[in-house]
C-alpha cells in the first residue's frame, strides 16, 4: 500500500503564516523592531542625504560660485591698492564687491589698555574697505571701515567678535582704544559674522592704507601676500576669473594668481559620491542589523515549537512544508517591518527637514522599494531557521 503524498496549497501556507504569527502577536512586534529600525533608518537616511544634497547645491551656488580669490604675486610695486579695487569693481562685469587684505607679522603685542596682559591667538590684518562687503559682514555695534578712513588713513580698527572677546571689549559706543605695540587705534565696530572669510572674527582689522604708512608693504606670494576677494553675480564667477588679470596688471598678467571657485557640476559630483558612499555603508550596517534581529527571534521560536513542527510531521507534513511556513513567516514579518520602517523614515525626513526649514526632497521608489526590501531580508534572515526547522524528525521532537 502506498502511502499517499501530503500536499500544501500556497493559500493555506498563507494562512498558518498568518496564524502562528497572530498567536504570538508580542513576539511578532518585538521580531519587527529590527527591520523597522534597519529600514527605517535606510529610508531616513536616504531621504535626508538627498535633502542635504539639495541644500548644498544650493549653498554652493549663493557663495562659492560667486567667489573669486587672487593673490599678489608682485616683486617691484603693489598691485592691489584702492585704485585698482575700482578698477576691478568698474570695469569687470559681473562683479558685485572687491576687498583686498593681508596680515601684519610684524605686530608682536596686542593690548585693550596699557597694562592689560596682551591677547594671543589674534592676528591684525590690514584690509580695505570694501572687503566688508566682500564678505557680508555683519554688524553687532558701530560701524565697519570706508573709504574716508583709509584716504584718510586714520587709526582706526574694527574687531571680530572673538578678538573683541579676547579683549573685553563688548561696545564701541565710549569710542574704546585698543595698543597694536602700544600704538593706540580706535574701535569703531564689531562683526559678528561673515558668509565669506570666517577667520576674519578672530582679527582686528586696521585701514590698508593706515597699516602701510607704519609697517612694510606686504610681499608677494607666500603667507603674508596680500589677497583680493572679488564677489560676482551667479554664473559669472568663471568669466571674471579670466578677466581679473587683465584689469589689475594688463602688462603683466603673471603677477596675480587667481583662484576661481571649482565647476558647480563637478562638486556636486563630488558631493554626491561622498554622502552616496556614506549611505550605503549606514544602510548595509542597519539592514544587517534587522535581518540578525530576524533571524535570532526565529531561530528561537523554533526552538519552542519544537513539539509543534514534530506533531504536524507525524500528522503527514513533509520537511519542505515546514520550511516553507518558517520561511514564509519570517518573510511576512520582514515586509511588514519594512512597511513600518518607510513610513516611519519618512515622517523623521519631513519632521527634520521642517525644523530646519528645509525642503524635503524624496524618491517615490524608496516609499516603493522599502516593503520589497524588508520582504528580501526576511526571507534571507530566515534561511537557517527554516532549514534548522525541516531537519526535526518527528519520533525526536515528540520525545521532548
Amino acid at each position: 500500500m502506498t502511502t499517499p503524498t501530503s500536499h500544501l496549497r500556497f493559500k493555506d501556507l498563507l494562512l498558518e503564516s498568518v496564524a502562528a504569527l497572530l498567536s504570538r502577536p508580542l513576539r511578532s512586534v518585538l521580531t519587527c523592531l529590527g527591520t523597522i529600525m534597519g529600514v527605517g533608518t535606510l529610508v531616513g537616511v536616504v531621504g535626508l542625504t538627498t535633502t542635504a544634497q539639495a541644500q548644498v547645491s544650493a549653498r554652493f551656488d549663493a557663495l562659492a560660485a560667486t567667489t573669486v580669490t587672487v593673490e599678489d604675486h608682485h616683486t617691484k610695486e603693489r598691485v592691489f591698492t584702492p585704485a585698482t579695487a575700482e578698477k576691478v569693481l568698474g570695469q569687470v562685469n559681473g562683479v558685485t564687491a572687491v576687498g583686498y587684505s593681508w596680515p601684519i607679522s610684524e605686530v608682536e603685542t596686542i593690548q585693550a589698555t596699557p597694562t592689560a596682559r596682551p591677547v594671543t591667538s589674534t592676528r591684525v590684518t590690514a584690509v580695505s574697505s570694501g572687503l566688508f562687503d566682500a564678505v557680508e559682514a555683519e554688524v553687532s555695534s558701530g560701524r565697519v571701515l570706508d573709504p574716508f578712513h583709509d584716504n584718510a588713513k586714520l587709526p582706526v580698527a574694527v574687531l571680530g567678535q572673538l578678538a573683541a572677546d579676547r579683549l573685553g571689549i563688548s561696545d564701541v559706543s565710549t569710542q574704546p582704544a585698543i595698543l597694536l605695540d602700544n600704538r593706540p587705534f580706535t574701535v569703531i565696530g564689531i562683526i559678528t559674522a561673515t558668509q565669506r572669510r570666517p577667520e576674519l572674527l578672530s582679527e582686528v582689522l586696521i585701514p590698508a592704507e593706515t597699516a602701510l604708512t607704519i609697517y612694510p608693504e606686504p610681499e608677494g606670494g607666500g603667507n603674508n601676500a596680500a589677497t583680493m576677494l572679488i564677489t560676482t553675480r551667479a554664473g559669472a564667477a568663471q568669466q571674471v576669473a579670466q578677466e581679473v588679470p587683465w584689469a589689475i596688471s594688463p602688462q603683466d598678467t603673471g603677477q596675480v594668481s587667481v583662484a576661481p571657485p571649482p565647476d558647480p557640476r563637478s562638486l556636486r559630483e563630488s558631493v554626491n559620491r561622498d554622502l552616496s558612499t556614506l549611505l550605503l555603508i549606514l544602510a548595509g550596517v542597519c539592514l544587517f542589523i534587522g535581518a540578525v534581529g530576524i533571524a535570532n527571534t526565529t531561530l528561537v521560536a523554533v526552538m519552542e515549537r519544537v513539539p509543534e513542527i514534530g506533531l504536524r510531521r507525524s500528522l503527514g507534513a513533509r520537511p519542505i512544508h515546514i520550511f516553507g511556513q518558517i520561511i514564509t513567516e519570517s518573510a511576512m514579518l520582514g515586509t511588514l517591518g519594512g512597511l513600518i520602517g518607510a513610513t516611519v523614515g519618512i515622517f523623521v525626513v519631513l519632521i527634520v527637514s521642517l525644523t530646519q526649514h528645509w525642503a524635503p526632497v524624496m524618491d517615490p521608489w524608496l516609499a516603493l522599494l522599502a516593503p520589497l526590501l524588508g520582504l528580501v531580508v526576511g526571507a534571507l534572515a530566515g534561511l537557517q531557521p527554516s532549514w534548522q526547522a525541516s531537519r526535526i524528525q518527528p519520533t525526536e521532537a515528540l520525545r521532548r
